[in-house]
This record gives C-alpha cells, structure tokens and sequence, in this order.
C-alpha cells in the first residue's frame, strides 16, 4: 500500500499555520528551528518537518535556509536601470543568470508620464567588502547593452519580513501601536572562521536535510565542532548578522497545484522633506502590510523621493487601499509628502545574493576582471 499523500497546498489549514510562523516569525539564529515552529505554530514538530519536506520537494516552498541580515555584512543597493526595450528581457536574463550578486531581479512599470518610468529594470544589489558597487554597475552595463543606472543604498531599514500567508486578508490600514524601529546599515568585519560558519549557515536545505538536529552537519562542512558552530552563530546573531530561519514561497508565480501566494508587488515612493526622512520612514513601516521599509535617496530621476516600501497582495486595488491608507496615516501626522508614486512588478526572479569575498575573486577571473580593478 502506498503511504498517504501530504496536503502541499498553502491553503491546507495545517500548511498555513505552518507557514503563518515559518515564513518570517523565527527570528535570529535559533538552535532548533523547527522545534520553535512547532511552539509558536501549535503544530507536533513531527507534523512540521514532514509538512515543510513535502512543500519543499512540491516546490509550494521555494527555499528553506538561514537569512542573513546582508546589509551588515556587504555594502547594497537598490539598482534601477534603463534599458532599451529590445535589450531588457535579455538584460534580466543576464542579471539573474549570471551575476550572484544581484538578487532579486524585476521588471516594474509605472505610469509612462511619471518620473524614472523609464528605468524599467530593477535589482538589489550586494558586492563584498572592498569591492566597488558602482564598478560592478559599470560592468553589468557594458555587457547587459543597459544605458544608465542608478544606485540607490539604503540609510535606514524600518521594516523587513516577507511573510505573505499572515497577511492574507489583512484589514486596510492595520498598523503597529507605535513606530517602526530603526534599524541601521552598519557593514561588520568577519574573521575566516566566522566566514567559514556563515557560509555554512546560510546554504539552503535540501528536503533530506530537514531534520530537528540540522546544524550537525553544517557544522561538519564549516570543519568544526558543533559547539564551536553554536558558539560563533550566536555570537553573530548578537551582532545583527544574522536575520531569521524562513521557508520562502514563490511571491508570484503559481505553485504546482496553481495556487499563487500573491498576485502583485507594488514598490511605493514617498518625497518627505529632507531631516525627516528617519521620522516618517518609522511611521510607514508600522503598516504590517509592508514587507520592506527603507530610507532610499530616489535623486532627480525619481523626482527626490526618499522613504521606499513593498508590499504584495492578490488584489491589485486592496494593494492601492493599503497605499491610500498609509498615505493618509503620513497626512494625518503633518509629515508633508510633495510626490509620491507607485512601480508595479511583473516579471520577476528572486536568488540569495553571494556575500563572500572569496566567491567575489573567483567571479572576477571567471569574468576575466583583475579582482584588484573592482576595489573601492
């Protein structure tokens, strides 16, 4: 007799009290896991791991692995490019398939009379410690036939956590009691050892990898005891290394049973004056519908917007009443806005960025580039 079939649609009510936890509640480096996914989702951990393998191996879960609060690590950035029309699909190709340092990777659109309409391409970005963003730029210009970019690094972080399952059905306007907490962009030194344990930590799991004792054997591939391995995750977790234990769903495309997690992913842009960009970024991102918040310099492409925000839904018009509401939170609070505006994605691909300056030699003599040539 064949063992019964696992429900891996994340409309399953054990999937999705699951996935409510496991897409972005495990905050921080966390010995066990799954065991706390289990505590906070009230489901036997057994059920867990067996639920999260079968939606894994479905492909319904994208990705499960250990994130990374990147920013802290490597310099980044928000990359919008102009592209002509005949080179962008070629261009994303490009972007996603053969530079990992980009992540995700999306085509937006706005309205065509809007500012930056034109910079079609968007990436986020990450390039080692010492190496330049801009020249990186440069090169994936000459070989994407791009025309212009513009960078723009983050200042400030207010909200960060994908977490689509949770936010289904969220009611319009709903936000946090009080502001959003700053988070800061610090880039942080790592030792080899460090870079050995981080390098293990962060590599996705296979579904044969989950297990309730699943760091054993990246502590094994990092070469060290497995109280070493605990000793210097937790330690990079104190110093906001590390980010949260997460199981990834596909943002937009539909899963092998046809369902989608979400349907649309819509960038918003606020002008706030400048000296209060920190004030109002707080006050965007206490709406939990965000899954990104952030302090970003738009420049006079985009006509000098600075705080940026993501949010997804199903719905392209429940996406828009979340927007107004946030609007009408700022106005609310006498923050004036002068501009603001939205870009709608489309295409898009989504990959962990490579952080590791040894990956970033070896990409250079790939790329036949002098890895010297690339430092600030």
């Amino acid at each position: 007799m064949n063992p019964p079939t696992l429900p891996i649609e994340i409309s399953d009510p054990l999937n999705a009290r699951i996935l409510a936890v496991s897409e972005d509640n495990i905050q921080g480096f966390q010995r066990d896991p799954f065991g706390e996914i289990s505590r906070l989702s009230g489901v036997e951990l057994p059920v867990v791991m067996e639920r999260i393998q079968a939606m894994l191996r479905a492909g319904t879960i994208r990705r499960v692995r250990q994130t990374l609060m990147a920013t802290n690590l490597a310099p980044g950035a928000l990359v919008a490019w102009q592209a002509p029309a005949h080179r962008l699909d070629a261009a994303f190709d490009y972007m996603f398939q053969h530079d990992p340092f980009s992540g995700h990777v999306v085509i937006r659109s706005a309205d065509p009379a809007t500012p930056g309409s034109n910079y079609k391409l968007w990436t986020t970005l990450k390039v080692p410690q010492g190496f330049s963003m801009r020249k990186h730029c440069e090169f994936l210009l000459r070989q994407t036939g791009a025309e212009h970019f513009r960078l723009m690094p983050a200042k400030r972080l207010f909200a960060l956590g994908v977490g689509h399952v949770r936010r289904r059905g969220m009611t319009i306007g709903s936000k946090a009691d009080v502001a959003a907490e700053v988070m800061d962009v610090n880039v942080v030194t790592l030792s080899e050892l460090e870079w050995r344990v981080l390098t293990a930590l962060k590599r996705e799991f296979g579904p044969e990898e989950i297990m309730q004792n699943l760091w054993r054997p990246r502590a094994d591939d990092a070469g060290v005891p497995l109280a070493t391995f605990f000793e210097v995750a937790e330690d990079l977790n104190r110093r906001k290394v590390i980010g949260r234990f997460s199981t990834f769903l596909e943002h937009v495309k539909p899963s092998s049973t046809g369902e989608r997690v979400t349907r649309f992913n819509a960038l918003f842009h606020w002008a706030v004056p400048a000296g209060r960009e920190i004030e109002a970024g707080r006050e965007v991102g206490r709406h939990h519908i965000l899954t990104h918040a952030y302090w970003r310099e738009g420049g006079p492409e985009f006509r000098n917007v600075n705080v940026m925000a993501v949010a997804h839904g199903t719905d392209k018009d429940v996406v828009l009443q979340h927007k107004a509401a946030i609007d009408d939170h700022l106005r609310g609070i006498n923050i004036p806005v002068s501009y603001t505006n939205v870009f709608w994605g489309g295409r898009s691909e989504i990959k962990p960025s490579e952080i590791s300056p040894f990956a970033y030699h070896e990409w250079c003599k790939s790329a036949g580039l002098d890895p010297e040539s690339m430092k600030d």
